[in-house]
């Protein structure tokens, strides 16, 4: 199954404005819905020499083999340079752009550290304007993630919209819209892309190679295209965390800390701790629901076991653990001590069901 099958009220959104392009489009909605892709393949589409009859790209004209090769003479992707060599890094010679940007702290910081896009970027841009379109067709140019742009960035795409070249589309892709300046979301036409059906968004999983589909969509919390990233990234370390978990009071902490930290180190690549800490967020979120005798939301295939551990807890302990993640989410970008703070963690949580 295809993005655009996935996302086909947005796909169809997308094809009524062909006929009259906007100078810029913001295409917004949760992370890892597949935003970026559905951006590409309207892109593609645009510049493709025979689209379809759904308007999708053919695939198979000059246009569309330049698109693929990352060098088509009308597009250009503005995205953080940490972004785009993590990218290229995983996949050699493609001109995808799938993963996502981490959120920073301070603007300065994450400029040194590639996580912005800048004014350079967007500066750079002039020869390509100077330029006339090849064959006629749009020239369009893809943000992502369009809330990376530091404010000089912004203003300086803000200033090209004010008198916008001919023929020229902007296409914002962004997963907190509401972070873009003001001004610069109102010259944009908006599409709001919202989660696809349970049952389309399982069987493109599927289609992908996702075994147990569901399981993934849900502690996604709907979204595709992070259920395949989360299940890249955290597949080997998830059961054993929610097999600690769910033993609650029963917990044998430096045992669980012990197998954890051995697990951990062995996670290549980024710090794997802040989506730890998000998994274990995810579950008090539904040991709340469930104190609630609300429906779950993430851990489907642990609802059982979830149900029992609520009861033998209260709110007021629940609450005052879920505060304790949020400062533990932030030592957990720079953790002194890996088996301690596993460890401060452990004892923490089993806590929650003894009573005191």
């Amino acid at each position: 199954m295809k993005t655009t099958e996935l996302h086909a009220g947005s796909w169809r959104r997308l094809q009524d404005w062909r006929a009259r392009l906007p100078h810029a489009l913001l295409i917004s909605g949760a992370r890892g819905l597949g935003k970026q892709a559905l951006a590409r393949a309207f892109a593609a589409s645009l510049l493709c020499e025979a689209p379809q009859v759904d308007g999708s790209a053919c695939g198979k004209c000059p246009a569309c083999h330049w698109f693929e090769q990352g060098n088509h003479p009308d597009f250009r992707m503005l995205t953080p340079e940490a972004l785009r060599v993590a990218t290229e890094e995983k996949k050699p010679g493609k001109a995808e752009k799938t993963a996502q940007t981490d959120e920073t702290e301070k603007a300065e910081k994450s400029n040194r550290s590639g996580q912005r896009i800048v004014i350079d970027q967007v500066r750079e841009l002039d020869e390509f304007f100077a330029v006339g379109t090849h064959r006629q067709k749009s020239r369009i140019i893809l943000v992502y993630p369009a809330e990376s742009m530091n404010r000089e960035a912004a203003n300086a795409i803000l200033k090209v919209l004010e008198e916008p070249p001919e023929n020229t589309l902007f296409l914002l892709v962004s997963n907190e819209p509401m972070r873009l300046l003001p001004t610069l979301r109102s010259r944009c036409q908006n599409l709001a892309v919202p989660l696809p059906a349970v049952a389309e968004a399982e069987a493109f999983l599927a289609a992908s190679g996702l075994s147990e589909a569901a399981t993934w969509l849900a502690l996604a919390g709907g979204a595709p295209e992070l259920a395949l990233q989360l299940a890249a990234k955290s597949a080997d370390w998830v059961l054993p965390l929610t097999d600690a978990l769910q033993r609650g009071d029963r917990l044998e902490v430096i045992a669980a800390a012990a197998n954890l930290e051995k697990t951990l180190k062995a996670v290549k690549g980024e710090n794997p701790l802040p989506q730890f800490v998000d998994w274990a967020q995810k579950w008090l979120v539904d040991l709340n629901l469930a104190a609630q005798n609300l429906p779950i939301r993430f851990y489907l295939a642990q609802r059982a076991k979830i149900e029992a551990l609520a009861k033998k807890s209260q709110p007021m302990k629940l609450a005052r653990f879920y505060r304790q993640l949020l400062q533990l989410r932030r030592e957990s970008e720079h953790p002194l001590n890996l088996r301690l703070f596993l460890e401060q963690f452990l004892f923490r949580y089993r806590a929650l069901f003894v009573e005191s």
